[in-house]
């Protein structure tokens, strides 16, 4: 939805600001824009941090992490929906850049525990820090009227995500 204009998905209907406000945005309309809103957001992470090194697969992990400390891989593995190898294979990346540290899982000493280091921690807030700022400048652009619509829909964005995970969780 660009200025005042209606959005055209590359693959559906036109998509109107009256049907936002009436709550009838078509689904495939609103899945290509979480689908474009992700590709643009990576792109101007890029652009907004040239010299960080990590994949999105890597600051996802860690972001997981940060939210889950102490996980398991295989934990780490689920809440991802990636195979446990890949998590293995991404923790060995990032526990040889300091990012990450093993520790045994408790009582159980075959289980392991994983957290971040202090560079972990930094790299997660830089991250972090790197979309506010892209979002940020990015919503000065974006008319007052619409500003307002992309405030208002954060808890029904929230919902749905959970809605989402809990798709995720089920199979």
């Amino acid at each position: 939805m660009t200025g005042n204009g209606p959005y055209v998905a590359s693959d559906g209907p036109e998509v109107t600001a009256a049907a936002v406000l009436e709550g009838t945005v078509p689904e495939p309309a609103l899945a290509d824009v979480v689908a474009r809103l992700r590709r643009a957001m990576r792109r101007a992470a890029r652009t907004a941090d040239p010299d960080n090194t990590l994949s999105v697969a890597q600051l996802e992990l860690l972001s997981c992490l940060a939210e889950h400390p102490g996980a398991r891989p295989s934990r780490l593995a689920q809440l991802l929906k990636l195979a446990p190898n890949s998590v293995t294979t991404m923790v060995t990346g990032l526990r040889t850049r300091d990012l990450v540290t093993r520790t045994s899982g408790g009582e159980d000493r075959r289980t392991v525990a994983l957290e971040l280091t202090t560079a972990g921690r930094e790299a997660v807030d830089r991250y972090q820090a790197h979309n506010a700022a892209i979002l940020a400048a990015a919503l000065d652009r974006v008319h007052p009227a619409w500003r307002h619509l992309i405030a208002a829909a954060i808890p029904a964005l929230a919902e749905l995500i959970g809605a989402i995970d809990a798709l995720a969780e089920s199979g």
